[in-house]
């Protein structure tokens, strides 16, 4: 290395290309200023034979290679809501038609006992029949489904050895287990009638329906609990639209049974005994359609997956049948026909509503928007609250 060029001096000069090179670099918009090391008093950059400044204008892309001939125009892509490889942020629920069809026979077992328990009060066999056989039809198929998602029936039993009251899962399993045996009773007890009078079937024949009406009560007691835990269980996930709606879900799987349970009563108790039924179908149907309005229009963007699509349509035409059974149960006083029309309506609402609030949250996890959009706002709000 020469003498009469120190390294300092090398590093300015090469210091100085750079800034020169910047746009808006510390030295101005490529003019170096006079009397900088390494340069000629009064000279600049584009005299010491350095490069000049860029003149790009803002906005301008800038090619790959220093704009060389032949380079490649870069340009930001619009921002996509997708994750890492094209995966979704969230896994989209592994559970199938039959947890939709387990939370409808759940909220059917739990309404039809609370209308055997109307029935019993009231004096009113037909209506007690009725909910006590449906209550056990309905417990048994939830059984049937749930066991059916586990994979082993062993795993149900499992379930039973401990007890988390954090876990609406494991709670849920023992609201099951706990109801669906007094339900059974119950319904076993109203076969009495056929047992003969003598020895000891004489003996069960009327011990039977004292037990059956104890059971009766402690089913009809658990029923609440029954209708509304899988409401929680759905909105403890996760999935977005189930987890944000988690005041509304309880609510609406409450109308939902006492709708499904007075369906059962209107089809199969005759008009002067299907009071409570009626009752039960208005005050389930003013639950049910306050909740399904609720997730709908309260939730923001997560609101959107109830009211488009598979689930959109589900709860539409839940609401509708929702409003029709009513209509029928209180204009069928007297029509026998009329009045299981109205409880089909019931039934098939009680259907579309649990199926469309089970498609809606799925769809929710699948689009990634649904959990980004919400994030963002809430760290939004979090910034403006803390600023």
């Amino acid at each position: 290395m020469s003498p009469d060029r120190p390294v300092g001096d090398l590093f300015r000069r090469f210091r100085d290309r750079l800034d020169a090179a910047v746009p808006g670099g510390p030295a101005g918009a490529g003019e170096i200023a006079a009397g900088s090391p390494g340069l000629p008093p009064g000279g600049s950059g584009a005299a010491a034979g350095l490069a000049p400044a860029s003149t790009r204008a803002p906005g301008e892309v800038r090619r790959r290679g220093g704009g060389r001939r032949g380079g490649e125009e870069l340009a930001v892509p619009e921002a996509e809501f997708t994750s890492y490889y094209g995966r979704p942020i969230l896994k989209a629920p592994v559970w199938k038609w039959d947890i939709a069809a387990y939370l409808f026979t759940g909220g059917l077992a739990a309404g039809s006992s609370l209308l055997a328990a109307g029935g019993q009060l009231t004096g009113r066999p037909a209506l007690r029949h009725a909910g006590r056989v449906a209550s056990l039809a309905a417990v048994t198929a939830s059984t049937v489904f749930l066991i059916r998602d586990l994979g082993r029936p062993a795993r149900f039993h499992h379930m039973l050895r401990v007890a988390k009251p954090t876990s609406p899962m494991s709670v849920g399993t023992w609201i099951l287990s706990a109801f669906g045996p007094a339900a059974g009773i119950a319904a076993v007890a109203e076969g009495a009638p056929w047992l003969p009078e003598r020895g000891l079937p004489g003996l069960v024949r009327r011990v039977l329906p004292p037990v059956g009406h104890a059971a009766g009560l402690a089913a009809a007691a658990t029923a609440p609990a029954l209708a509304t835990y899988t409401g929680v269980l759905l909105a403890d996930t996760a999935v977005p639209s189930w987890h944000e709606a988690y005041p509304e879900l309880p609510v609406i799987f409450a109308g939902s049974a006492l709708a499904s349970g007075a369906g059962v009563g209107l089809i199969a108790a005759p008009t002067a005994q299907a009071g409570p039924a009626r009752r039960m179908a208005v005050a389930g149907a003013a639950l049910e359609l306050y909740g399904a309005h609720r997730v709908e229009t309260r939730l923001g963007l997560l609101s959107e997956p109830y009211r488009t699509g598979r689930a959109g349509r589900l709860l539409r035409a839940g609401r509708a049948l929702t409003v029709v059974g009513v209509a029928g149960a209180l204009l069928g006083r007297r029509s026998r026909a009329l009045s299981a029309l109205s409880g089909a309506a019931l039934l098939g609402a009680s259907v579309a509503t649990r199926f469309g609030i089970f498609e809606g949250g799925v769809a929710s996890a699948k689009d990634p928007k649904y959990t980004v959009v919400p994030q963002r706002e809430r760290l939004e709000r979090r910034r403006a609250a803390g600023a």
